[in-house]
């Protein structure tokens, strides 16, 4: 399978993958729904986050903790796992944040900012201590001042133990060298190759819905975050599993079989 592994995970196939859907900032939900994986978990089992693991939520800086304390524990679980076998996807609420810690440099960076806003964002920067109305009022002085808060931004986060290297590690989507499972954040045009996506696997939201055959890199499409907020619902071909995690619903995660049959399901 030709594609970058700087931006795929490409997985091993065969082992049970754990798919947990967007968590969007709520670690008490993380946690609970990592002790039940923990009860359940497997040696030689995998663990994909689906992006938007930092969101709307209420606590987004003890949500990154709490990846990264299950990590360490699923990579100390002897046989020892691969590093790659746990895998952070890069969701929109990631995106938003990473180019917002470079918005200097963008063209109408009000607006930009705002937009962002719209979207969620300001939760992520009152979390590193930022003041989403001072980057407002930086980003109309220009650029030198603006970047002079996204510095202390990025100063925040690196502040943080591990959470630099949390945003660094992420992927645009997961895959199974033998082409069983692709797992997703939100986007995907079926139209496209894997390596054409770009970005709509961010924005590119009603391309799941459109797709109406297999795609054609993979036997199931497994999606993190549904604009529908549908629950867990399983099709032929698709898998979604967001039922609003860090909006007033649950957080889900399933255990998949290396053919993509759903062998467990978890809810909290």
């Amino acid at each position: 399978m030709d594609l970058n592994p700087k931006h795929f995970a490409l997985l091993r196939p065969g082992a049970r993958i754990w798919a947990v859907a967007a968590v969007r900032g709520e670690a008490a939900s993380l946690r609970a729904v990592h002790a039940q994986i923990a009860r359940l978990f497997c040696p030689g089992d995998r663990v994909v986050y689906l992006g938007d693991v930092i969101g709307d939520g209420a606590d987004i800086r003890g949500t990154v903790d709490e990846v990264l304390r299950f990590r360490r524990l699923v990579l100390s679980t002897p046989p020892f796992t691969h590093p790659g076998d746990v895998v952070v996807l890069r969701g929109s609420q990631e995106e938003m944040w990473r180019n917002l810690l470079q918005i200097q440099f963008a063209a109408a960076a009000a607006d930009v900012l705002q937009w962002m806003a719209d979207r969620g964002v300001a939760k992520i920067v009152e979390a590193y201590g930022g003041n989403f109305a001072e980057g407002l009022a930086a980003a109309r002085s220009g650029a030198m001042v603006l970047g002079q808060w996204t510095s202390r931004l990025r100063s925040a986060v690196r502040a943080a133990p591990g959470h630099g290297a949390f945003m660094t590690m992420m992927m645009h989507a997961a895959v199974t060298t033998d082409g069983a499972l692709l797992l997703i954040n939100s986007g995907l045009d079926p139209k496209r190759s894997l390596a054409e996506q770009g970005d709509r696997f961010w924005w590119d939201t009603g391309g799941p819905n459109r797709m109406t055959e297999r795609y054609s890199e993979a036997g199931l499409v497994v999606r993190g975050a549904d604009p529908a907020r549908g629950g867990v619902h399983h099709e032929v071909f698709r898998l979604a599993l967001d039922s609003g995690c860090g909006e007033g619903g649950p957080l889900n995660a399933v255990c998949l079989s290396g053919q993509g049959e759903v062998l467990e399901t978890v809810t909290a």
